[in-house]
């Protein structure tokens, strides 16, 4: 194989190496936010959930005072009871008696209620708890595993870019670097492997002239359609299957 043709593909090797590591250290940043913000949410909504059961214990010491307030009135209606002294005052203060009783009747209904909240909520707060607790340790986790990725990767990208020079100055040809730079901007990859007469990267079946020439791998060939630099490595034969041990 053409010794710069070896070169450029493996200068494609690591630009793409490079890349990949490129785009793991440009994703940590979102990647942790993203395990952030879960921590945030998880934690809001514990919070949430305890202002609410605040919230209802202090609606349930209203309910109760409530409560007291007309179960005096009603002790007192009852005192007054056998004070009176006409038939029209004994149905007033009936009266009064059992309107208090509707609505100390009301007030219960309402402390049920507030009792069923208060359920309600604590489970809400034990799905909360659990939730932090899990976002808590997927955070502690994967954190700790992009952070040491990036670390990696930054490595991965100094050595690409090392091994990158190295690839250049050995070029003989240096005006392949233009023209690799040039279809790796436009295309993404530079540099494709060639076989059954088609680039492997477009697809585009090429001139059987060009895929005589990309079989020598001898010269810089480029394909007819996407400019990429072409190569052919002879595919290799799958095995035959292993025959059964003899009985």
């Amino acid at each position: 194989m053409l010794p710069d043709l070896e070169r450029l593909i493996r200068l494609q090797e690591i630009e793409s190496k490079a890349a990949v590591a490129a785009k793991a250290i440009a994703e940590a940043p979102g990647r942790i936010a993203a395990l952030d913000a879960l921590l945030h949410d998880a934690t809001a909504a514990l919070e949430a959930a305890k202002h609410a059961l605040a919230d209802s214990k202090t609606r349930r010491s209203l309910i109760d005072k409530d409560l007291a307030a007309v179960q005096q009135r009603q002790a007192k209606y009852k005192d007054q009871l056998m004070q009176v002294k006409t038939n029209e005052e004994f149905r007033a203060m009936q009266h009064q008696i059992d309107a208090a009783a509707t609505e100390v009747g009301a007030q219960e209904e309402k402390i049920l209620l507030n009792m069923m909240e208060v359920d309600e909520i604590n489970a809400t707060i034990k799905k909360a708890e659990a939730a932090l607790k899990a976002a808590q340790a997927k955070v502690g986790t994967e954190r700790g595993g992009i952070e040491q990725d990036v670390i990696v990767q930054q490595a991965v990208v100094i050595e690409c870019a090392t091994a990158r020079a190295s690839l250049i100055g050995g070029l003989n040809d240096k005006g392949l670097v233009d023209t690799f730079a040039r279809i790796a901007k436009v295309r993404g990859t530079a540099v494709a492997r060639a076989e059954g007469e088609r680039c492997t990267v477009c697809q585009v079946r090429l001139r059987p002239a060009v895929f005589v020439n990309v079989l020598k791998n001898d010269q810089i060939v480029q394909c007819d359609s996407c400019n990429r630099i072409l190569y052919f490595i002879a595919p290799q034969v799958p095995k035959a299957p292993e025959a059964p041990p003899a009985p």
